[in-house]
């Protein structure tokens, strides 16, 4: 059973705090044994998180203990304490596992765990962390970065994306997904070499015309579909279609109908044994090495790489 240590600062954000209890809490594995020991830590208690006060059961030792640390997000306008800081970096350098939810970014960095390394945290505070932390490459664009044992993730939602990935790192798809059940909550993703991050389709608005035809692409993405396919479809010319899709999608119809084909072949290849030969003609490529190359532009590793990981 992996330990999970939640750390609790004043002036956390609540929901950020709240989120890895509930997730983590809740896993079972497939004999029905708990996936995890879920402990609250301060460094004095009780912790004030503005509207009520939390009663921290554990204390900064209990990080020595831990496989995963999780920061939640908090007020960066009020200095962590020294003991918390010498606590992470201790931690880090036992080669615990630490991760942080939206502004709790700004506690590693405060650390210094974050030097030289890839992180993002919520988009409004993005150029501010990057302001005061020039040796952080902040990527305000995706909702989490997984450096292998330094991780970072966008506001809360994106919190709850980064829980269960590392439901899934520890215990595979399958938990990850009775995880993601209990939340209401997909589990897709998408990895990258150094950092495992998440490409989400961008949304749409509800209502679009481009509803109904994203369905179709979706249910035709293992064929060759063209441009003129699409547009026949959606009842627009190409010229129309291609504005459209930009102005609500933030992408072009082929590069989305390629990253849907992706994310079928990741399923393929969490959850099967045939040959990426056999995947790429199953998902729509016209060839392997097409496939090889677009699985590797959207998601930063090979698929031989990714079956490895994830399988």
């Amino acid at each position: 059973m992996h330990t999970v240590a939640v750390l609790a600062l004043d002036q956390v954000v609540p929901f950020d705090l709240a989120t890895p209890l509930e997730v983590f809490g809740r896993v079972r594995l497939p004999d029905g044994r708990s996936g995890y020991r879920v402990h609250v830590c301060a460094a004095e208690s009780p912790v004030d998180a503005g509207l009520f006060r939390i009663d921290a059961p554990w204390g900064l030792d209990a990080l020595a203990d831990a496989d995963t640390i999780i920061v939640p997000g908090r007020s960066v306008l009020t200095p962590v304490q020294d003991d918390v800081l010498a606590a992470l970096r201790t931690a880090a350098a036992a080669g615990t596992r630490i991760a942080s939810i939206c502004s709790g970014t700004f506690t590693l960095a405060e650390a210094g765990l974050l030097d030289g390394l890839r992180a993002t945290t919520h988009w409004v505070a993005a150029a501010a962390l990057a302001e005061q932390y020039p040796a952080i490459e902040v990527d305000p664009d995706v909702l989490y970065v997984d450096n292998g044992q330094i991780l970072t993730s966008a506001g809360a939602a994106a919190g709850l994306d980064l829980c269960l990935y590392l439901i899934r790192r520890d215990y595979g798809s399958a938990v990850a997904a009775d995880a993601a059940r209990l939340s209401v909550m997909p589990l897709e993703r998408e990895g990258g070499q150094a950092q495992f991050i998440v490409h989400q389709q961008p949304p749409t608005p509800q209502g679009s015309v481009l509803e109904p035809v994203l369905r179709w692409m979706e249910d035709n993405a293992a064929r060759e579909v063209t441009l003129e396919d699409i547009a026949a479809n959606s009842g627009l010319s190409t010229r129309t279609l291609l504005r459209r899709f930009r102005e609500q999608t933030g992408t072009t119809p082929l590069q989305w109908l390629h990253r849907a084909r992706v994310r079928q072949a990741q399923f393929l290849l969490e959850t099967t044994a045939h040959s990426i030969d056999r995947i790429a003609g199953q998902v729509g490529f016209g060839s392997p090495t097409a496939f090889r190359e677009r699985f590797k532009r959207i998601t930063g590793v090979s698929p031989q790489a990714y079956r490895n990981a994830f399988q």
